[in-house]
């Protein structure tokens, strides 16, 4: 049986301005797009901030987006002399110590495997294990660091990087911290489905946000809540493979590349939800777990402090259950206060 695991982020927003503190502020949202995907930012404030945002975003976009020419990954990917900023080395040194804490589960030089399978898989049935071998010779998180004078170190000139499953969540932090420093003290920053958020919503609640059951339903428009989660100066971050995974004589593949085997996981969990003190970290441990499996995931998580998760996993019957870290009933609503 074919489950598909769908996380709904079940945000209230809502466009009209309400009133938001004791100065009266309003509540703005705005919304776009960026890193080709969509942003919904909503905050109490005396007027919009959008053009400050999309500047920031803007910003952001020309470190750390590789598919841009000029960006500062992209020159660092064709090893070409280049500046790092300060988004940059933020996230490469996170990464790395994220990299060592999963024994190299999370990894930024993956790509060249993940390009190699091809989108949605579609080159299956053309990969071999001497293309998979000739890859790792070139992939691996230790292959690649910053030196002390700021300078990018390639212990092989191939090694490329690519920071999509750490950099969404990185750019919520961003985005929250300029939010904060004009004093804004309420507001829910969500970018791609990673949310940073802080304070109430302009019902003076903890941000709601909610989990999908999952369903086989191969339209993926069917929705039907499991649980709805209260967000307060948290933030959260998901993955699954409910909806990117392939299926091959019986197996499902699922979406996230195993950094070690080269090859797509073939494991039980099915989404991981993982709540931190910041998003940057909640974003990649999501992607981690996705390629840990649920026993490694598990032990990993108790390494971490301040890490929550809520894990929805396949058993070996085909049954889904449920995992979530001790404490995580804190962030369920009550239906009476849904």
């Amino acid at each position: 049986m074919k489950y598909q695991y769908n996380l709904l982020l079940f945000l209230v927003l809502m466009l009209s301005c309400t009133s938001g503190s004791k100065r009266n502020d309003l509540y703005y949202q705005d919304q776009g797009e960026i890193f080709t995907t969509g942003y919904n930012i909503k905050y109490a404030y005396n007027r919009s901030l959008k053009e400050d945002i999309v500047a920031e975003l803007n910003r952001f976009d020309m470190s750390l987006n590789p598919f841009k020419e000029n960006s500062i990954i992209t020159k660092v990917n064709r090893n070409e002399p280049v500046e790092l900023d300060s988004f940059f080395l933020k996230v490469f040194r996170r990464s790395e110590e994220i990299s060592r804490t999963t024994g190299g589960k999370f990894d930024i030089t993956v790509s060249p495997l993940i390009n190699a399978w091809g989108f949605g898989f579609q080159n299956m049935d053309t990969i071999t294990p001497e293309i998979i071998d000739s890859l790792k010779d070139f992939v691996g998180y230790e292959k690649i660091s910053v030196d002390a004078g700021g300078n990018i170190v390639k212990t092989d000139p191939r090694v490329q990087i690519n920071t999509s499953a750490i950099a969404k969540g990185y750019a919520c932090d961003v985005i929250a911290d300029l939010l904060e420093s004009y004093g804004i003290e309420n507001y829910m920053v969500e970018i791609g489905g990673e949310i940073a958020a802080k304070g109430v919503n302009d019902k003076g609640d903890c941000w709601r946000i909610g989990i999908d059951k999952p369903i086989d339903d191969v339209t993926g428009m069917l929705h039907n809540l499991q649980a709805v989660l209260s967000l307060c100066n948290k933030s959260l971050a998901t993955s699954g493979n409910y909806r990117n995974y392939y299926i091959k004589e019986g197996k499902k593949y699922a979406h996230t590349i195993d950094p070690h085997t080269g090859y797509p996981a073939q494991l039980d969990i099915l989404g991981a939800t993982v709540i931190a003190d910041d998003c940057m970290t909640a974003d990649a441990y999501a992607t981690a777990f996705m390629a840990m499996g649920l026993e490694q995931s598990v032990e990993t998580a108790k390494q971490i402090p301040g890490l929550h998760y809520y894990f929805i996993y396949e058993k070996p019957d085909g049954s889904l259950g449920i995992e979530c870290s001790e404490g995580f009933e804190q962030f369920f609503v009550k239906k009476d206060d849904a």
